[in-house]
Parts: structure tokens; sequence; C-alpha cells
């Protein structure tokens, strides 16, 4: 017996989708290719250190992550922006930066009234631990999907290793060139064009330092560098600083954001920051994260690609697309995307979006390969 939906992507988006779909009492699978959920969102823990390796917060005026943690019980671990503001590396001094100023600086656009950003006490992967352990058995993790086809009552997913899934439903919470491949070969030729979304890599390296050892300036949040200051080190945030309990007491957490770098990341980050805030000594220790396809940069016109393609899945069973390749990168954003596909696809099935929330996911009936 098949199932009534597949969510392909176990990301923050998928999850999500996933999560929705089940409290409205849908049989699901996920098929994540990698061997971990939660997409970017990575959060370790070492030493009594927090070390995000994808993002640190989200904006405390979208209301979509909130909504989702007190669904899953965290409503009490959401915690507040404690440092505010943020200054300028000119190349020879940090000088005070405009409220939003360094997020224009870094190409990124927020709202100047959002009321700063939030997390979750135990890092931005308590939300997705949370998801992944009430979802349960119906995420299958290094099962990524690698064509789709219609069938009489839906689709038939291929499956790596051979194997095969059907549904009646699917979203596709996945990158932009996934998606436009397994759409455009379902039959959809338009979505060849969601190919142009681009991705730009992410090279971050959080180092911890005993306190004593930042003796330079350190307000606000923390820094960003000028455009014509020298430097692989584009910004910096002082974690320990920005939220509760992400650095021992007597310690120090930095992050930074580099740009494209020869050699070991942590020691070029180390380099600058010595100079940047004074540090000295070795730190405790570094960490760096790549992520060689990180925040979409979409092309002019690229909502109303989007509108298209999804007005010609329209005709066809169930599909739709989802997260950050489409409907804004932010996590909040993601929560969001993810959520409304469900509901579209629950709303194409004839089931109530609506309905209350169970106990548990619906179990996962079985699938023939």
């Amino acid at each position: 017996m098949g199932l009534t939906c597949v969510v392909v992507g176990a990301g923050l988006t998928g999850l999500a989708a996933a999560w929705e779909l089940t409290r409205a009492g849908a049989d699901v699978v996920v098929l994540e290719s990698e061997r971990r959920a939660g997409g970017v969102v990575l959060t370790k823990r070492r030493d009594g250190f927090l070390v995000e390796g994808g993002p640190d917060g989200f904006l405390a005026g979208e209301g979509d992550i909130q909504a989702l943690a007190r669904e899953l019980g965290l409503g009490d671990r959401l915690v507040d922006q404690l440092a505010r503001g943020a200054t300028l590396w000119t190349g020879r001094q940090l000088e005070p930066l405009a409220e939003g100023r360094a997020a224009e600086l870094l190409g990124i656009q927020v709202p100047t009234d959002v009321g700063g950003f939030r997390s979750f006490a135990g890092g931005m992967a308590e939300l997705t631990e949370a998801l992944v352990s009430r979802l349960g058995p119906i995420i299958r993790t290094a099962q990524g999907v690698t064509g789709i086809a219609p069938t009489a009552r839906g689709w038939r997913l291929a499956v790596t290793g051979g194997s095969h899934v059907e549904a009646e439903a699917v979203i596709l919470a996945v990158p932009a060139w996934t998606a436009a491949r397994l759409v455009a070969a379902a039959g959809v030729l338009e979505a060849r064009q969601l190919d142009g979304v681009a991705y730009a890599p992410s090279v971050t390296v959080s180092l911890a330092y005993r306190s004593e050892q930042i003796t330079g300036a350190r307000e606000g949040t923390g820094f960003v560098r000028a455009a014509d200051a020298d430097g692989s080190v584009r910004a910096c945030t002082y974690s320990w600083r920005k939220y509760p309990a992400r650095a021992p007491q007597g310690f120090a957490l930095v992050r930074a954001f580099l740009g494209p770098v020869d050699g070991d990341p942590a020691a070029v980050a180390h380099g600058e920051l010595c100079g940047i805030l004074g540090v000295t000594g070795a730190p405790l220790w570094g960490r760096a994260f790549h992520w060689s396809r990180a925040l979409p940069r979409y092309q002019p016109g690229h909502a109303e690609r989007v509108a298209r393609v999804r007005e010609r899945l329209h005709r066809l069973a169930p599909l739709d697309l989802a997260g950050a390749a489409f409907d804004g990168a932010g996590v909040s954003a993601c929560v969001k995307s993810g959520r409304e596909a469900a509901r579209r696809v629950l709303g194409r099935l004839g089931m109530d979006p609506g309905a209350p929330p169970r106990g548990q996911p619906t179990r996962e009936r079985s699938v023939r390969g």
C-alpha cells in the first residue's frame, strides 16, 4: 500500500513540512540523501561551548519558528539576543555602525524594525533535533531520490540503491539544482529555469579563547570588514556576547566568516583577529565549517519563475516545492515555506490542514520495493 506523501529532503524545510503533514494524519516518509537530518542547521557542543556550524538565530519579529517551537514543547527554550549593534573594521580601527548597516554591508536584507534576533538555549539544532525525535522512523537518511515519474495514483520515486517509493503526493524540499532536475524529468520543462539560482559558498571558523586573551574593543555583537580593508575575515560574531551560555564563565567564543583562503582557515582567522581584537596567545581550539553551496542568490524575476512552475505543477498529481531555493533564505522562511507546501498538498488531497495535533506522527505503512 502506498503512502500519502513523500518529503524529499530532511533539512529544516522538509522536517517542518513532514511535521505539518503528520499532524493532519498523513502517512509520510522523509527521504534524505545525507547521513544526518537537519541540513545546514548544525550545532556542536564542546567543553561547555555551543558552536553553530550554520545559522545561529532568527529574526525575533518572525513568528514561524517560534510557533513551531511551542508546538514541539520548546517555547521555554527560546532565548533573546543580549548585545546589540555592530562595528566596522576599517583596516585601522573599529568604528560604530548604524543599526542594520552590518547586514546591508554583507548583502543581507533585514528589516530595521525586527526587534533583534532570537535563538535556542542549546543552539539552533534544538529545533531540528526535536523534529527528528518527534517524527522518528519516518525519516530515512542516506536515501537520495534519483528520479520521479507519474503513476495512476500519484508518483513513483526512484531511490538510491535501486528501490522505489510510491505516494499520492510529493514535496521537494531540496536545493534548486536538484529540484530543477527532478521536476523537469517529471515533465515540467519550465523547471529547468530554477537552476538559475546561484549559491554562494560559506566558510566559518569558531575559535575559543580565555576571556583575558581578547584585549581589544568588543562592543556589540561583532564587526564587519569594510570593502576596501585588506583581509580574509569578512565579518566576526562575538558568539559569547550575542546569546547566553555560548561559552563557560571566563571564556570567549568568536565566529569568523571568511572569503576564499589558502591554508588553514582557523589559522588565517586567528591571525587576523589578533590585529583586530587584540587577541593574545593561541586559541584553545578552532572549528571550521565549509558549505560549498550555502545561501541562495536569486536572479531578477525569480518569484515569477517559481510561480509559473508551481502553476504548471498544479495540473499534475500533488507535487510541490519548498525551501530556501524558492521562498526566502532565512530559517524562519524555511519553516514557513515547508508548512505552507504541506498545507497546499493536504488541501489537494482533501485532508484538513487545520486538524488538531496528534500525539505522535502516523506510523508508516509498508512500501513494496
